[in-house]
């Protein structure tokens, strides 16, 4: 099988010739810089670690590594900023052969630390000595929302964009405002197909209730469900306009090359869901159930929804709304059992990640540990297709590089 097909058979639960893996495809199943450093310095290779998501200090994986790993799915959004002079030196303390995009400027803040603004100046993030990623500081609308329908709509666009998220994007949304940026993506992203056989992801976000939380702050929004839905209501038919706007663009420029389109909204926590299954079907439902129509009726992509955290209660409305894969599948939350999941859901649901426990083993194990724990896990998940390999998120800077080749390793040893 090529890497797309295997990856197709396994989202259409056909059990492909062995495991599909990911690395780097998603911001959520990506590794960040300082491992990626380590990992290059462990192979003994002068690979530089180019920043590609600067919010996480994610690195962008280099087509030795993805080969070295077998890895099967691409992000196109790596066909961009692929020239020399469109990186700069990050200038980290703690990295040696780092770079970011030619794009971002941030500022010290005197110590060790970094400090990201708004072109209008607005510290919107820091990353603060010893930290390893930026951190949101600036929420546009804490003080309460904007008087009306109308208001709102005005100040929404300006307000979105003193978000870290949108203000400090990845590719290739961070060529967006170009002229001919969508001719440049689907010019691009044929490209890549031409000369690869990996299945192909374009990562679009598409947020709902986490905007809610980067406009207003998490504690505030989560109040907002219960006491304030008229406002909540009418800024997701808002985010819901505009959501809506770019996926029509996305499905014209490549919705017949890209196999994959990757929604994001993280959804649980630990110990359960942020809010109740009847506040999430009232205000989310509806909206979700029209993304996942649209890619379906509008494209060949099939759709894939990034959620952190225990979220258990929400599958039979995702699978309902049209979703077909969930990531991750973050076992270690209430409810996440791999055995449940996989019995309950596996036949509607293709679980992207989940191959690896994070918090003890793959930063803490040794390489033995980490291989048992692999082959224990696709043991469970791997039967019957429905299951592409990642780790349950993004591989953290704590994690040694022998471990990092090890969880590899095992994928394509046990399958």
């Amino acid at each position: 099988m090529t890497s797309r097909e295997r990856v197709l058979a396994a989202i259409n639960h056909k059990e492909p010739d062995r495991v599909p893996v990911d690395l780097g495809a998603t911001p959520s199943s990506g590794i960040s810089a300082s491992a990626h450093e380590r990992l290059m310095n462990h192979l003994g290779w002068s690979d530089r670690t180019q920043i590609y998501d600067v919010v996480q200090q994610l690195a962008q994986p280099g087509d030795a590594l993805i080969d070295r790993l077998g890895v099967d799915v691409l992000d196109v959004g790596r066909m961009f900023n692929e020239a020399p002079e469109h990186w700069q030196p990050a200038g980290l303390s703690y990295l040696q052969n780092a770079w970011y995009p030619s794009w971002f400027k941030p500022e010290s803040d005197g110590k060790d630390g970094w400090i990201s603004r708004h072109q209008d100046g607005t510290p919107i993030a820091v990353m603060p000595e010893g930290a390893t990623f930026f951190d949101q500081t600036f929420f546009p609308w804490l003080d309460g929302y904007p008087e009306g329908r109308k208001a709102m709509e005005e100040v929404l666009d300006e307000a979105m964009d003193k978000v870290l998220w949108s203000n400090m994007v990845h590719s290739p949304w961070d060529h967006a405002s170009e002229p001919d940026f969508w001719d440049q993506l689907r010019k691009r992203t044929i490209e890549l197909r031409e000369k690869s056989d990996k299945a192909l992801m374009i990562v679009c976000g598409c947020n709902l209730f986490e905007w809610g939380t980067f406009l207003r702050r998490m504690d505030n929004f989560l109040m907002d469900l219960y006491t304030d839905r008229e406002n909540v209501a009418v800024l997701m038919e808002l985010l819901m306009e505009r959501h809506m706007a770019t996926l029509e663009k996305v499905c014209d420029a490549v919705g017949d090359v890209v196999d994959i389109l990757r929604f994001g909204d993280d959804l649980g926590m630990d110990s359960g869901p942020f809010m109740g299954l009847d506040i999430y079907r009232e205000l989310f439902h509806d909206h979700r159930t029209a993304l996942c129509s649209y890619i379906h009726k509008n494209s060949g992509m099939k759709t894939y929804l990034h959620s952190c955290g225990s979220i258990y209660q929400y599958l039979p409305s995702l699978i309902e709304e049209g979703m077909d894969i969930i990531n991750p599948l973050q076992t270690n939350c209430y409810q996440m059992e791999p055995e449940k999941i996989k019995e309950e859901f596996g036949k509607d649901l293709c679980f992207w990640g989940g191959g690896m426990d994070p918090r003890a083993i793959l930063n803490n194990g040794t390489p033995a540990q980490v291989k048992d724990e692999v082959k224990r896990r696709m043991d469970i998940l791997a039967p019957g297709g429905g299951f592409v390999f990642n780790n349950i998120h993004n591989i953290m800077p704590d994690v040694p590089p022998e471990n990092i080749l090890a969880m590899y390793d095992a994928v394509i040893e046990g399958s």
